[in-house]
């Protein structure tokens, strides 16, 4: 059953609106504050009227971390009831949550499964093979956008990965045991980031450094640095972001392996992927930084390692190859601001390759072009484009904050009354139209 929505009056400030809905959600100012990477300060000075909250993307991640819709904390309840988007996604978060928030007792031991507490549903613990197939299942849903659906089947995932790298600490079937449970955190790490959640999915992303490093895996413990970098980066932490992400990088190959005149061995393709999928989240984090001549260095070395991988590969779930290096440099042109040249570098994406990659990455390019549509004034265009990506992924629209962001501003920035597809589209994305 929904939860009963209070009827605020819209003169009452936004501030209060937060104040009410951090009670309703048992929050302390300290607790608030941590989880929107605030501080306690911050927080007491909006819900006291004495600072503005004046920024949509602010407001938005204010609204995730409240589980309330942003219509409620700016006033405009509008005539939608029911539960919108918003909830429906934070349900699973809740329940993700609740699973990575279990500890074992500090006298659990290998091979005793009572630490793992009670599983979501379900029998027993699988076996390795089954609980390798149960990944890969993840990492597809994952890759499909399929969010709500796999932060509901996270806890049993995560229950089975922990129990089983337990039961397997010090025998023969340790190192694989260990590698999938890096692997579910990774899963996790990244369905709280697409969710709304990056603080959780930074803690998560450390656990997945942790097991990786049991597994003795330097590919699977780079990769899982990254999921750190990319939830450091929806934090805010742009600088630490990019570091993480270099570092990493330069770490697994030296970056003379990536220069334009080397001769020296590329390295094998997984290595190739995961070292340029690690540069083009550098690249992205220098634009985020302002830092133009930095990402074009990096994007050239990814661009370099994903001509020797090639197209239609997934090596350590990647998705690296040269199509996804050219939407990097497409979401690059997006965050400095440069609209133009996004739909320049769109109009030379080969479609046949496009098609070869997963769906997330799809929607992804999708949601960036939609922000270039706007960058450039073409909101009909970019309204469009927001609809082209619920065809596709409806999880990336109706679920993940930049999504909800981009409508939003679309929102505000319309002179007229929107068309009535758009209306509908931030119905469901739980917005007033």
């Amino acid at each position: 059953m929904p939860e009963a929505r209070p009827v605020f009056s819209n003169e009452l400030p936004i501030g209060r609106r937060v104040a009410y809905w951090r009670g309703r959600r048992n929050m302390t100012q300290q607790l608030f504050a941590d989880r929107i990477g605030k501080s306690k300060s911050w927080v007491d000075k909006v819900e006291r009227g004495a600072r503005r909250l004046d920024r949509y993307s602010v407001i938005n991640d204010i609204a995730g971390v409240l589980r309330v819709d942003v219509a409620q904390l700016l006033g405009n309840t509008g005539s939608h009831g029911g539960t919108d988007a918003r909830d429906t996604g934070r349900d699973g978060i809740d329940h993700l949550r609740a699973a990575l928030e279990r500890y074992p007792p500090a006298d659990s031991h290998p091979g005793d499964d009572s630490d793992a507490g009670d599983p979501p549903e379900g029998t027993e613990p699988t076996d390795l093979a089954e609980l390798g197939k149960a990944v890969d299942h993840a990492w597809l849903s994952y890759q499909h956008a399929d969010y709500q659906r796999l932060a509901a089947g996270l806890p049993r995932l995560l229950h089975d990965a922990q129990v089983a790298d337990r039961r397997h600490t010090g025998d023969d079937d340790g190192t694989r045991a260990a590698h999938l449970l890096a692997q579910a955190y990774q899963i996790a790490s990244s369905v709280l980031r697409k969710l709304g959640d990056p603080q959780l999915a930074r803690l998560t992303a450390d656990r997945a450094v942790a097991a990786a490093v049991r597994a003795g895996d330097p590919l699977l413990v780079g990769i899982a640095i990254g999921r750190a970098g990319n939830a450091l980066l929806a934090l805010g932490r742009v600088r630490p972001a990019f570091e993480t992400h270099v570092v990493a990088a330069h770490h697994l190959a030296p970056a003379q392996h990536f220069a334009a005149d080397s001769g020296g061995d590329p390295a094998d393709p997984a290595r190739l992927s995961v070292v340029g999928a690690l540069l083009l989240r550098g690249a992205l984090a220098a634009a985020h930084l302002g830092d133009p001549a930095t990402m074009h260095e990096l994007l050239q070395g990814a661009e370099r390692a994903a001509e020797a991988v090639g197209d239609g590969h997934n090596h350590y779930w990647t998705s690296f190859g040269p199509a996804n290096s050219h939407l990097y440099r497409i979401s690059a042109a997006v965050v400095l601001g440069d609209g133009r040249r996004a739909l320049e570098l769109r109009d030379r994406i080969v479609p046949r390759a496009l098609a070869r990659l997963v769906p997330e990455r799809r929607a992804h390019l999708l949601l960036d072009l939609a922000r270039a549509y706007a960058q450039v004034g073409d909101l009909t265009a970019a309204a469009e484009t927001l609809l082209d990506t619920e065809r596709l992924a409806p999880a990336e629209i109706r679920h993940r904050p930049a999504a909800r962001e981009i409508m939003i501003d679309l929102l505000a920035q319309a002179t007229g009354t929107p068309a009535a597809s758009v209306t509908e589209l931030a119905k469901r994305m739980g917005l007033p139209g």
